[in-house]
């Protein structure tokens, strides 16, 4: 085992620094106080020297095994591992070489996840006389990743603590070499929005994700029903290098959690196969069936170390820092450097700082060494003497003090540091102007030395022996061994370590012959032993076993008491007594028992108990006799008869006895005989008798009979109940009325009649009335009453029966005559409609039923959080469902109730389900833009614009409108603006009122604005000229111009009429004609014709009409007709969008459409994007294109499917496109949100700041 520090307190965090080359030293950090500094910078001891081989220098390149030590006592003290025997060298050398790995604590898992080397320690110097068993011990020989007993208990418990990801995670394993094993950890996805990412590493930097080939593979599999990720990472054809300490982290987020576990290969045969060097030394891309790997621990497991004699010391980081790059590995293995990256790391940097400066004329020294406690220097040489120079630690400015004292000498700038300590190991540097110069600082810890010995001790069995020596260092790390083998402590153990400054004490609790044993103790720099030896205590009889009495059927406790905690024999008559269902011994301590239950005249005898390794004895006797018993099972629980008065009362009563007991019967104290009196007794061998002619109301009471005979006595107490009727109840009172029903409540009759209540029957009556009606005809077994079914406004009287199990009482007084009228129900829908900070108005909604006495008003009350005083707000009864609570302080919390108040009094009240809070919030403002204003507006001329805006915002918005950019005319349009909505209105709507308006809404720094595009139409003009092109045969070819004015819309067809030049009647031909010429047919030869033509759009026809100047006359002749030549016309057209997409809100988890219309020739290919990426083969997504129309649905949509949806339409005329933007809404924290209450506009502004905030989640 290695040294180990004791963690002070349960939130100490234990953080491994990387060996930065200087031998013999490490760091450990921690959160407490610690004797290393102010800092909490804790350092261990060196490790033991005496195992070094000689090529090592004398501080050695072990550092201290850090183990967590959550589950032992604050002051407990971990023993070194035993030595092994000199007659198994090779052995003996893997165990002088072998490396152990520091186990993850799991804080330290949970806060600094692989970020430094793993440390590496020799083991320390081992006891003499450990025996063979050493090497039959796990933890006498450790490889790289293996650790004691000790270890594997602290990190299974350090896994076992609440994990923040990990619901399963991957346990520690063993495995023979060439065989395969897997290692399994599970994590919860119910909270994840995604994968969380999972890490699978060797020691503390072999990341082996890189690894994954022929022997190790990693999977994953995530399971719908349970939502568990499952992450397996399996180990084939296992050897011997694979042994180790691994460690799986996961992340997600901001989340972390982590897991150390071991795995043991054992190797399938006794021969071990000789090492090559080159092989311990493996790169990625070499070619060789484990590439990438780089592991000392096979080489460092088999390297056989010669004892030589002690060399001068070397200096391994001059060494470092003199060779050639190609020889760093080759002296790391020289000299068992086990942390060659972290001093390579450390060299780069100093190397990088050892750059000329032109304010330094002489640098730092790279590195400096001191032993603790002592003193060292600092000097640096400046070019300007004028020049400011600042001294820092770890980034930390030094100030002036007893520990840190300064020197100006000319150019010369030094600092000293008095009295080093293990936090003064650190990196230093000193700044001048913009130049800095750095160095290492690198304090050594002398060994720890046993200066006082341990002493041979005598001692009882049962004792509390301490043995204790003591060592040169305060809290230094010591060993315990007994017979050569390590003593940890455990939670039950009767072994515990206690230190106090430089003593060490082991703690023997109840010591046993066991304990006779040879106690040693270890540290870093000595060991001592002593005997201890355990003998056998005086026997004292403490308490004796004493003769018993015992009744029959009783239990027989036989019990005594010895100075020592030692089994023995029990006898009854000379024979061993065998434990049996009714026969327990029972030893607890030093205290023994018999103890024989529901005893019979067979446990009568003379029993004797002897303590084993002692001749004594201890003797008692038992005597079993059999009292008299009375038996009054044929009685109730209580021991109680009743009986009606009136009636004769004959109580036997059996009883038991030897010999045959007296019987005596009394009541109060009075002794009743034998005789002919009403009230007598009598007596029979088996039985007694008591007989009571014609039972009276006074002879309850309690009766008492007792048994006596040689044995002992019994006494039994029977109580005699006459019952009769009861008296008849007082008059009810009547304490609630309502419509129809009131609420009655009585006292239970003086007397009951001896026996309970079992219930009462209620009548009524009206008052004018003498016709009494029964209300129940089931008995009420309360108090209480509810008579139902009464005129409202007729006065009633009502009274009881009382009804026990002899019959029923007489009926009591009528009550007070009451007549019925109710209350009404309580408001609802109380609701906060605004709150200021003095100020919260309240709105609600009026009682659901009201009754027929009306609603006279309403009664407002509030109470401070905190209290139950409830404070009337309004004075007077208010008849509207809206008041304004005033004067109230800011940041207060308020509860509110409402009641509603007729001439039958008020309602219960209708409560706020949580209180209120008197601020004003700040809610930015939203513009709710309804769905039909999203696209442009149309209205006819002359036709009323009325334009409702709902916005949000508190405190209440500043509004503004404009029309084209320039403020809205008021003397045209009217603009009225609320708290939750601006109106535009326009009585008359016109032309010119058509445009662009602007709303922008604003609370303080707060603005949003919103556009509404409104166009006013009106019929069009008349076509421009129309004429005749052609006549022929029966037929007329007309031409025309479209009008001047549209209408302010697109024209949507023309209307063609005929008139013969004799009668001048116009009859229509052609409607809805969207052409601007036309060819009429079927027209009368010999006839004159004129033609007119109306422009038509979406108002209808134009007022005016435009007639042809010339007639077309019908020739009667026969003409030759030429038919008129054609070009084809061209119908083909670019895409173009008729109506667009618009922005659209949606609900998560309901489906969402998105819909336009595209026109075309040839037909225009449809292709659907979001955020700029085409839609192609997903699910979650339908097209539909119909008749030019085409629709995007969105099936059941999260927030991340919000964005900006394009529709493009391409043809082989060219390619339009438009889009829009989807904001879904909802989700988890919106409908959670909207169960609670909010309302939806918080909710909006509350998810608005959270997507401001964190743009990436949504």
């Amino acid at each position: 085992m290695f040294p180990s520090v004791s963690d002070t307190s349960d939130t100490s965090v234990s953080v491994p620094k990387v060996n930065h080359g200087r031998p013999g030293i490490s760091r450990r950090l921690s959160k407490t106080s610690s004797p290393g500094g102010p800092l909490g910078f804790r350092k261990q001891p060196p490790g033991d020297r005496a195992l070094l081989s000689s090529t090592r220098t004398r501080q050695g390149l072990a550092t201290n095994q850090a183990r967590g030590l959550h589950d032992r006592p604050q002051n407990e003290v971990l023993a070194p591992a035993p030595a092994p025997p000199r007659e198994a060298p090779n052995k003996e050398r893997e165990a002088r070489t072998s490396i152990a790995k520091e186990p993850n604590k799991e804080k330290e898992a949970r806060t600094s996840p692989a970020k430094d080397e793993e440390e590496a320690s020799p083991p320390s110097a081992l006891p003499p006389g450990s025996g063979s068993r050493a090497l039959e011990r796990k933890d006498s020989e450790w490889s790289v990743g293996e650790s004691p007993a000790g270890e594997e208990q602290d990190k299974q418990n350090a896994n076992n603590q609440l994990s923040t990801l990990f619901v399963e995670k991957p346990q520690g394993g063993t495995v023979k070499v060439g065989e395969n094993i897997t290692f399994i950890a599970k994590v919860k996805a119910e909270d994840l929005l995604r994968k969380p990412t999972i890490k699978w590493f060797k020691g503390k930097w072999m990341d082996l994700a890189s690894k994954a080939g022929k022997h190790l593979q990693l999977k994953e599999t995530f399971e719908r029903h349970s939502r568990v990720y499952t992450f397996e990472m399996q180990i084939i054809q296992a050897k011997e290098n694979y042994a180790g300490n691994y460690r799986c982290e996961v992340t997600y987020k901001d989340k972390f959690d982590s897991c150390s576990f071991d795995l043991e290969v054992h190797e399938s045969t006794g021969t071990t196969p000789s090492i090559d060097i080159r092989s311990a030394f493996k790169r990625s891309g070499e070619g060789q069936e484990d590439a990438g790997e780089l592991d000392f621990s096979g080489l460092l497991k088999r390297r056989e170390v010669k004892q030589q004699e002690e060399v001068p010391e070397v200096d391994v980081w001059e060494l470092l820092k003199n060779a050639k790059p190609s020889e760093y590995e080759k002296i790391a293995f020289q000299y068992g450097i086990t942390d060659l990256r972290g001093m390579l790391k450390r060299l780069k940097r100093m190397r990088r700082v050892e750059k000329k400066s032109a304010a330094f004329a002489k640098i730092l020294d790279p590195a400096y060494q001191v032993d603790k406690g002592g003193r060292v220097r600092f000097a640096v040489e400046l070019a300007d003497p004028k020049l400011e120079v600042k001294w820092y630690k770890n980034g930390q400015e030094i100030r002036p003090s007893t520990k840190y004292i300064f020197e100006h000498k000319g150019c010369e700038r030094i600092m000293f540091i008095n009295n080093c300590v293990l936090t003064d190991d650190s990196e230093y540097y000193v700044t001048a102007g913009e130049d800095k110069c750095s160095t290492e600082l690198f304090v050594r810890e002398p060994p720890v030395l046993v200066t006082k010995q341990l002493e041979d001790t005598r001692a009882y069995c049962g004792d509390r022996v301490e043995l204790e020596c003591e060592v040169s260092e305060d809290d230094a790390h010591v060993k315990w061994f007994k017979n050569g083998e390590e003593i940890i402590p455990g939670p039950r153990s009767r072994h515990y370590i206690k230190v106090d400054g430089k003593k060490h004490i082991l703690v023997i609790e109840e010591a046993t012959k066991a304990d006779t044993a040879e106690y040693s103790v270890m540290t870093t720099g000595g060991q001592s032993s002593a005997k201890l030896s355990i003998d056998l205590k005086p026997l004292k009889i403490l308490t004796p076993l004493t003769d018993q009495t015992v009744n029959l059927g009783k239990e027989i406790c036989l019990k005594c008491e010895i100075s020592e905690n030692l089994s023995g024999k029990w006898t009854k008559n000379g024979l061993p007594i065998q434990e049996s269902d009714r026969l327990k011994i029972v030893h607890r301590g030093r205290i023994h028992k018999l103890v024989v239950t529901n005893a019979l005249v067979e446990d009568e005898g003379d029993y004797v108990f002897a303590p084993d390794a002692y001749s004594v004895i201890l003797p008692a006797k038992v005597h079993v006799i059999d009292p008299p018993k009375i038996n009054l099972d044929g009685l109730d629980a209580d021991n109680t008869v009743t009986v009606i008065a009136g009636n004769k009362l004959r109580l036997e009563i059996p009883i038991s006895g030897e010999p045959p007991p007296k019987a005596i019967w009394s009541r109060a104290d009075k002794a009743i005989m034998e005789g002919s009196s009403r009230i007598r007794a009598e007596h029979y061998p088996d039985s007694t008798t008591l007989v009571i002619d014609v039972a009276e109301k006074d002879d309850s009471g309690v009766y008492h009979i007792n048994l006596k005979n040689e044995a002992g006595e019994a006494h039994a107490a029977i109580t005699i109940k006459v019952v009769d009727v009861p008296d008849p109840p007082v008059a009810p009172r009547v304490t609630h009325v309502g419509d129809d029903w009131c609420i009655m409540n009585w006292e239970p009759p003086l007397y009951d009649g001896g026996s309970p209540i079992l219930g009462y029957f209620i009548e009524r009556k009206k008052k004018q009335s003498s016709r009494w009606m029964r209300l129940n005809f089931d008995l009420c077994k309360e108090t209480t009453f509810e008579p139902k079914k009464m005129i409202e406004g007729v006065a009633y009287e009502v009274r009881i029966f009382a009804v026990n199990a002899v019959g029923l009482s007489k009926p009591s007084m009528p009550s007070k005559p009451f007549v019925p009228l109710a209350v009404t129900s309580p408001p609802t829908l109380l609701a906060v409609d605004s709150v200021t900070d003095t100020t919260v108005t309240m709105k609600w909604r009026p009682p659901d039923h009201i009754g027929a006495a009306g609603l006279d008003g309403y009664v407002l009350e509030y109470c401070f959080e905190g209290t139950d005083s409830w404070i009337v707000a309004n004075t007077e009864l208010i008849e509207k469902t809206k008041f304004t609570i005033t004067g109230l302080p800011t940041d207060a919390r308020i509860f509110v109730r409402v009641k509603a108040v007729n001439a039958a009094g008020a309602s219960d009240p209708k409560y706020y389900s949580q209180p209120i809070l008197v601020k004003e919030i700040i809610e930015a403002p939203k513009i709710r833009i309804p769905r039909h204003l999203k696209q442009t507006y149309i209205r006819r001329v002359g036709e009323a614009i009325n334009l409702v805006i709902p916005f949000q915002g508190k405190p209440r918005p500043e509004l503004t409108w404009k029309k084209d950019g320039a403020p809205i005319d008021k003397n045209q349009i009217n603009i009225r603006n609320s708290e939750t909505d601006t109106i535009i209105f326009i009585r008359k709507a016109e032309r010119s009122h058509s445009g662009k308006y602007d709303l922008q809404v604003k609370v303080e720094k707060y603005v949003e604005t919103a556009s509404i595009d409104i166009q006013v139409v009106d019929r069009p003009g008349p076509p421009q000229v129309v004429k005749i092109n052609d006549v022929w045969g029966e037929n007329v070819a007309l031409s025309w111009l479209p009008p001047k004015d549209d209408g302010n819309t697109a024209i949507t067809g023309y209307t063609i009429q005929k008139a013969d030049k004799k009668s001048m009647e116009w009859f229509t031909v052609i409607e809805h004609y969207h052409r601007t010429s036309a060819t009429i047919t079927e027209l009368v030869i010999g006839n004159e014709y004129y033609f007119r033509v109306f422009a038509e759009n979406m108002c209808g026809l134009s007022e005016d009409v435009t007639m042809t100047k010339e007639s077309a006359v019908i020739a009667k002749d026969g003409k030759i007709y030429k038919n008129p030549v054609y070009e084809d016309f061209n119908f083909t057209e670019a895409p173009m969008f008729t109506q667009p997409l618009v922005n659209t809100y949606a609900i998560a988890g309901y489906n969402a459409t998105l819909n336009c219309s595209v026109r075309g020739n040839p037909k225009p290919k449809i292709t659907w994007m979001k955020n700029k990426v085409a839609i192609v083969d997903d699910p979650r997504y339908r097209m539909f294109s119909n008749q030019g129309v085409c629709t995007l649905e969105i099936r059941k949509p999260s927030p991340y499917d919000g964005g900006t949806y394009s529709c493009k339409a391409v043809n082989d005329l060219g390619a339009v496109e438009i889009d829009c933007k989807l904001e879904v809404k909802g989700g988890l924290s919106f409908c959670r949100l909207l169960l609670q209450g909010v309302p939806p506009n918080v909710i909006d502004s509350y998810l608005r700041k959270l997507h401001s905030s964190n743009p990436e989640e949504y």
